[in-house]
């Protein structure tokens, strides 16, 4: 079952790698770097301000600290844990990858770009989207993010769905306490 699932990710991986080219390399080289999203996350954190004030706009940034915080370390321990090579890293298929000089650390179940990036915009969006509907286009940032480490060929795609699931759950939970303890005074 397990070496089916492998087998699986490891024909995804090479099929969205080989859609890469020159030309689109850049830009998902440019996506993956997470202070290349400080805009985009500086832009929500202004506008939160602006629809909570000063006080509940305080509570949120320590709640997304110690969300992002929560989110990366869980990485960390399923990353130690399971102990994945990195498609990059692993000698089984490293070598049928398209070579961008770019791998990252030993390990990648599952992914911390992924879940961190899930993490925070579903948090940003259950909380902001009683202000405007587009806080829900937030989603496409973390798309385009998760799907980076596949082009990458430093993820698999199985990496990046879990990564995305416990994002998505540590993001709802905490926009749930956020909404009760904060939003509901």
């Amino acid at each position: 079952m397990i070496e089916s699932i492998q087998q699986i990710d490891r024909f995804l991986l090479l099929w969205v790698q080989g859609f890469g080219t020159p030309s689109s390399d850049a830009f998902w080289l440019f996506i993956t770097k997470k202070e290349n999203g400080l805009p985009l996350y500086l832009l929500i954190l202004i506008l939160s301000q602006r629809y909570l004030g000063w006080r509940k706009f305080g509570l949120l940034v320590v709640s997304t600290v110690l969300l992002i915080t929560i989110s990366d370390q869980v990485t960390n321990l399923f990353k130690e844990g399971f102990m994945r090579l990195r498609p990059c890293h692993d000698p089984e298929i490293s070598s049928l990858l398209r070579s961008l000089n770019y791998c990252g650390g030993k390990f990648s179940f599952y992914s911390g770009h992924a879940s961190n990036g899930f993490a925070s915009v579903t948090f940003f969006a259950l909380i902001l989207k009683r202000f405007h509907k587009a806080f829900l286009l937030l989603f496409i940032w973390a798309i385009l993010l998760a799907f980076s480490r596949v082009y990458l060929g430093v993820h698999y795609p199985s990496d990046i769905v879990f990564g995305a699931f416990f994002g998505t759950l540590w993001g709802t939970l905490f926009a749930m306490a956020y909404r009760k303890w904060v939003l509901s005074e």
